[in-house]
């Protein structure tokens, strides 16, 4: 009787911890692996305030890429904090640039490049839902990169673009309606 007892309760038990994993797992939007060989697992459930001690000014733009977030000054240690989508290996970048230009559902042209590397790409993709730049679009200087929105909320917190940083569409357009052409961003690897 008492082996049927302990039986029952170990059963039980694991049907509580698959439980509580089974839930844990609807809640988890992405996981992924750090440039250390770590892995991470993340639970991202949308944009945060957050403690953030930066010595950047209010409105500076800081994407840790190894973090796969980005993070909006807000003021002195506090920033809102965005995950985001990242350059896959070889298209992992850094630097200092600035927005140069705003878009609302943009346009999208690959790069010659990105067309020969993928053939089945169009030369041109207008603007509108279908599109892979998303709702919005922050180009960075002259260079080919921007933070955009994607239709692809799977690709959150992963490696996987060729270089731009992409957000969940909803959240791009709070970032969008934040900031302003010439916001500094500062991207760290």
């Amino acid at each position: 009787m008492r082996n049927m007892f302990f039986t029952v309760l170990v059963c039980a038990i694991g049907c509580i911890v698959v439980a509580i994993n089974q839930a844990d797992a609807r809640n988890v939007r992405y996981n992924f692996t750090s440039e250390s060989g770590a892995s991470h697992r993340i639970t991202y459930s949308g944009k945060t305030s957050v403690t953030f001690k930066s010595p950047y000014r209010r409105g500076t733009i800081i994407i840790d890429t190894s973090d796969r977030a980005l993070y909006l000054i807000m003021g002195k240690n506090t920033a809102i904090k965005y995950g985001v989508g990242v350059g896959r290996t070889g298209f992992q970048w850094g630097g200092t640039s600035r927005i140069s230009r705003k878009a609302e559902w943009p346009g999208w042209a690959p790069p010659a490049l990105m067309r020969k590397r993928q053939p089945g790409l169009p030369k041109y993709m207008p603007g509108g839902p279908r599109n892979p730049l998303g709702a919005r679009a922050l180009y960075l200087g002259s260079s080919l990169y921007r933070i955009h929105g994607t239709n692809e909320r799977h690709t959150i917190g992963y490696a996987v673009s060729s270089g731009c940083i992409r957000m969940l569409n909803e959240e791009v357009i709070d970032l969008y309606n934040r900031v302003s052409i010439g916001t500094r961003v500062i991207v760290r690897r």
